[in-house]
């Protein structure tokens, strides 16, 4: 069995191999968005990047944002449902589409490294 910490630098390590920047997880308090009260996904804190704003990280970006939901939180205590998780994302930014995602992910989930 591979440890989390094992398994988010692995990820993190497999798309800085492919062109990926390393971005931190942004804050679980969204910056500049009063629509909502919790950073909920990894593709939250990059809306203004895929708007076309240009990310200081380039066009290739990899993270493990920390996220909260509570859509569901009267689920929350049974063996599926939390309120906290990390969510791993690699972000292209008008680089690569659909082929290199899938090709790259499916090679991440695959390889025995």
């Amino acid at each position: 069995m591979i440890a989390s910490r094992e398994l988010r630098q692995k990820f993190l390590d497999f798309f800085k191999s492919k062109g990926h920047t390393i971005i931190s997880s942004a804050s679980l308090i969204p910056e500049n968005d009063p629509t909502v009260l919790f950073t909920t996904a990894g593709m939250h804190p990059l809306v203004p990047y895929l708007l076309g704003e240009k990310h200081p990280g380039g066009i290739r970006l990899v993270s493990i944002q920390k996220c909260v939901r509570t859509d569901d939180i009267d689920e929350v205590g049974d063996a599926t449902h939390h309120t906290f998780f990390e969510m791993m994302g690699n972000w292209s930014l008008g680089d690569y589409f659909k082929k290199e995602s899938i090709t790259w992910s499916f090679e991440f989930l695959t390889s025995k490294e």
